[in-house]
C-alpha cells in the first residue's frame, strides 16, 4: 500500500475525516468541528491512501517553546500497520526544535506514546468540562 502523507488540510477530506474518527467512536466530530479544529491547527499531517484518507493528526505550537499533539487518529481498517507512527513521526519532524511537545492519551494508547519517546508528566494538570472526561482522565 502507498501512502501520501500531506502537511496541509483541505476542506474536499471533511467527509472521510468524519469517517476516520467515527470508525473508532469518535462520533462527536462533525464536519464542521474538524473543520475549526484543523483550521486553527498550525502542523498538520493527513494520511492518504489510494485518494483516501485513512489517517491524521494535528498539533498547536508556538514553534520555540511548546507544543501540543492532538487527534493521532487511524482508521480502524487500517491500524496495525504502521500509519500511526507515520504521522507521530512527520508531526514530531515539524516540531524538532521545540523544547516541550506535550499531549494527553486516550485510555489505553498509553504504551504507543511511550515508543514514540513520550514519558508521564510530573507537573503536568488538566481541566474538564466534561464529568465523564473528568472521571477519566483526573486524579
Amino acid at each position: 500500500m502507498i501512502l501520501d502523507i500531506k502537511e496541509e488540510f483541505h476542506t474536499d477530506d471533511l467527509e472521510e475525516m468524519k469517517a476516520v474518527y467515527q470508525s473508532v467512536g469518535w462520533m462527536k466530530h462533525s464536519p464542521e468541528v474538524i473543520k475549526q479544529v484543523f483550521e486553527s491547527s498550525n502542523v498538520i499531517v493527513i494520511v492518504k491512501a489510494e485518494e483516501q484518507v485513512v489517517g491524521f493528526g494535528r498539533a498547536l505550537s508556538d514553534g520555540v517553546f511548546n507544543a501540543a499533539i492532538y487527534d493521532i487518529v487511524v482508521h480502524r481498517e487500517f491500524q496495525n500497520q504502521g500509519i500511526a507512527c507515520k504521522i507521530m513521526r512527520s508531526l514530531l519532524e515539524r516540531l524538532e526544535g521545540v523544547s516541550c511537545v506535550h499531549l494527553i492519551s486516550t485510555s489505553g494508547n498509553e504504551e504507543f506514546y511511550k515508543k514514540c519517546g513520550f514519558r508521564k508528566v510530573k507537573t503536568g494538570m488538566a481541566r474538564y468540562i466534561r464529568e465523564e472526561l473528568q472521571d477519566e482522565y483526573l486524579e
